[in-house]
């Protein structure tokens, strides 16, 4: 276990100082996010109602729950990629020919991902601010809201990482790792009021790992347009989203490095 978790950190140090030796990877990263921010606030911020309420500034306080979330699990992709390219290169061929636990590879790109995002995350946040969003519940609660969004970023790098793993090119990661992300993000809470969508699909968007995650974040930064439902998953959205994050992790982790393993072999 410690030799892993040893292993593990010195991939993920050799990952961040890649990072920081292609300033263009983080630059990029950083611009998507503000621009959704922006576009979403200042172009359908008018038209949206947010509990019969179409102020634009209320509707800006409803909107950054949904960015955060989305912007951490939109990482899922570059993790996919960047697995996908290491492989590509025969990097990976490398690190099995060392002495080291096979796991630690993916654990060390998954965990560099997550500080990159943590990162993003923090700018989005002083975005935010700027554009009008605040924080009503204090500080220890916004920090809770910060924490499962990046453990739901971290679980969602694993399915980024299996995808990865499968693919042959990291252009083929990259692709894949956006077309499931978009049905994801966008039947949810993240961006309406799953009350105004169809009758069929709101129980979809209400069971949805990603909204149980938004509606949290909603609740413990104290910002409007908390959905009232009888889904579990929305009436007790901090737990839910816990509880969906670690099985997502046990369940991608496991299946990742089992393709790892044949694929390295």
């Amino acid at each position: 276990m410690a030799r892993s978790v040893a292993d593990s950190l010195v991939v993920t140090r050799r990952n961040l100082i890649r990072m920081t030796r292609i300033p263009e990877m983080v630059i990029f990263g950083l611009v998507q996010p503000v621009m959704f921010v922006v576009l979403f606030s200042y172009v359908f911020g008018g038209s949206m109602s947010v509990g019969g309420n179409t102020d634009p500034d209320v509707y800006r306080n409803f909107l950054m729950a949904g960015i955060f979330a989305q912007t951490v699990t939109f990482a899922t992709a570059g993790a996919g990629a960047g697995i996908a390219d290491d492989m590509h290169k025969g990097l990976v061929d490398r690190f099995r020919s060392l002495p080291m636990a096979r796991g630690a590879v993916l654990t060390g790109r998954t965990l560099a991902d997550l500080v990159q995002t943590a990162l993003t995350v923090v700018v989005l946040a002083i975005v935010g601010v700027l554009v009008g969003w605040r924080i009503h519940n204090g500080f220890l609660k916004a920090l809770g809201a910060f924490a499962l969004l990046l453990l739901l970023g971290y679980a969602f790098s694993w399915i980024g990482a299996l995808i990865g793993l499968t693919v042959r090119t990291p252009e083929a990661a990259t692709s894949g790792g956006l077309i499931w992300l978009f049905p994801v993000t966008f039947v949810s809470n993240a961006f309406v009021d799953p009350g105004m969508m169809a009758s069929w699909i709101r129980p979809i968007a209400e069971w949805n790992p990603f909204s149980a995650t938004v509606q949290a974040a909603r609740e413990l930064f104290g910002n409007p347009g908390v959905v009232r439902s009888d889904a579990w998953p929305m009436q007790h959205p901090v737990w839910a989203s816990v509880l969906w994050s670690l099985l997502i992790i046990v369940v991608f982790r496991t299946l990742s490095v089992r393709k790892y393993r044949s694929a390295a072999a």
